[in-house]
């Protein structure tokens, strides 16, 4: 049931940028195009799509819940044509043209069903818009509320990408200590309550990946979230929840000597049902802004995701879409609507996600079991609950602990032996040089490829930890 309670207005920490955004003057008449049908438009300058030379889009996708290298499934043939029949999506002639920056109607409406149903809002005034990924729904998400001189709060560990967006923007960036489930709540409560003017404007937003953080892999359970919600509230932070693994959650990892079928191992995957909650389910002020992706779980190619967040910071996202992306690319947001909205529909959705959660399950339990195996005594982690990625902490011997710099001997030990795992400084916002860990991807190499880098780890750290 909708919830009848109305967000907070947090409007009043927009940028001076944020505040002047309005609705693109020209994207402002379509109203009247769509309110009457009989209006002719000489206002428009739309390209005629019967001069669009594409005629119809197919592609050849695998069954829900099945592998597009199965052969021995057979493959759906998802097809849009130029123009629409009627049904659930509409025709070529309205993906390849322009739009608002609100994206495509079936599109949108797909990812505003799928929001309902597994976050459930507790505000009624929230809606989605169209993002070209999760990067660019971040930018616009940021400049709403932070500008040159401003701090952002991120984690202890966090992704390059925001670094090297937020830095050269001239904005702060204020790291919270983190533990096995991501930023500590007290870190986070002691830095908002300790912060003085010689520091600077007090920070108004909070970046954060709750699910398999990159690059550390922690997953914070309920308990942490709602602890992080509540230091939110206390501080009027708005958080910025960036989970484009949300959807790769797993069942806890069980060593093989634990079990007797390897298959058990897989058997209580989450789908859809059985998922941690998110921010947003818990959010009852509207100031989680959160950002969803199609690029883990269908393709990173495609540029496609939205941003779930109340109607008003919405609609200001929506008129940055109109003076710079637009709108994810047509054909992207065309096939994925008629892939989701008609073919799969939500319950092959959610097979689809199951058998993406085993395939990064069964190398998660391969790569850990492997590590445990050749790495003991070498390197320490986290096993993670899910996404991409093991978070080393290299144990270095006493003589490598005394030399300055001795992990870009680690980093060049790593290539001369032909593996590569990214420096941990990579990921640190205040560009700490040292520190001893690296991030491991399991998600691309081949499950062969897996043991043999391995390996090859294990003899490019022996001098530095024996």
């Amino acid at each position: 049931m909708p919830s009848s309670t109305h967000s907070k207005d947090l409007s009043r920490y927009f940028t001076e940028a944020a505040r002047l955004r309005d609705n693109s003057p020209l994207k402002s008449l379509g109203k009247y195009m769509q309110n009457d049908p009989s209006l002719v438009s000489l206002g428009a300058g739309l390209p005629h799509p019967d001069t669009f030379p594409i005629a119809s889009l197919s592609a050849s996708v695998a069954q829900p819940g099945k592998s597009v290298v199965d052969a021995s499934s057979a493959k759906l043939d998802v097809a849009v044509q130029a123009r629409s029949a009627g049904g659930l999506i509409e025709g070529l002639e309205k993906f390849l043209q322009y739009g608002n920056g609100r994206g495509v109607a079936s599109y949108a409406e797909f990812a505003r069903k799928h929001t309902e149903a597994v976050h459930s809002p507790l505000y009624s005034d929230w809606d989605v818009v169209v993002s070209a990924g999760n990067t660019d729904a971040f930018v616009k998400a940021l400049m709403l509320f932070c500008e040159h001189g401003d701090t952002l709060i991120v984690d202890e560990w966090t992704y390059p990408a925001i670094i090297g967006t937020v830095v050269p923007m001239g904005i702060r960036l204020a790291p919270v200590a983190m533990d096995g489930e991501g930023a500590i709540p007290e870190a986070l409560d002691s830095m908002c309550a300790g912060w003085t003017e010689d520091q600077g404007r007090r920070p108004r937003v909070a970046y954060m990946i709750p699910t398999a953080q990159n690059p550390t892999g922690a997953t914070m359970s309920l308990q942490r979230k709602q602890a992080i919600y509540a230091v939110a509230q206390k501080h009027d932070l708005v958080i910025i929840e960036d989970d484009p693994y949300y959807y790769l959650q797993f069942s806890d990892y069980r060593p093989l000597s634990a079990i007797s079928d390897p298959e058990e191992r897989y058997r209580d995957l989450p789908g859809l049902q059985a998922l941690l909650p998110s921010l947003l389910s818990i959010d009852t002020d509207g100031r989680i802004i959160r950002l969803d992706s199609f690029s883990k779980i269908l393709a990173p190619g495609l540029r496609c995701g939205w941003i779930t967040a109340p109607k008003y910071i919405a609609d200001k996202i929506q008129f940055h879409n109109e003076t710079s992306i637009q709108q994810p690319a047509g054909l992207s947001q065309a096939l994925v609507s008629k892939l989701l909205n008609v073919e799969w529909g939500h319950d092959g959705w959610e097979r689809h996600l199951v058998q993406t959660q085993r395939e990064y399950a069964v190398r998660r339990d391969l790569f850990v079991d492997l590590c445990m195996e050749k790495l003991k005594g070498m390197v320490e982690f986290v096993v993670p609950q899910a996404g991409m990625f093991l978070w080393f902490r290299v144990l270095l011997n006493e003589e490598s602990k005394a030399k300055p710099h001795v992990m870009e001997e680690v980093f060049e030990s790593m290539i001369s032996n032909h593996v590569l795992l990214v420096p941990g400084r990579m990921f640190s916002p205040t560009g700490v040089r040292d520190s001893p860990y690296m991030r491991a991807a399991f998600s691309f190499a081949s499950t062969s490829d897996l043991s043999v880098a391995v390996d090859r780890l294990r003899l490019a750290l022996k001098p530095f930890t024996e």
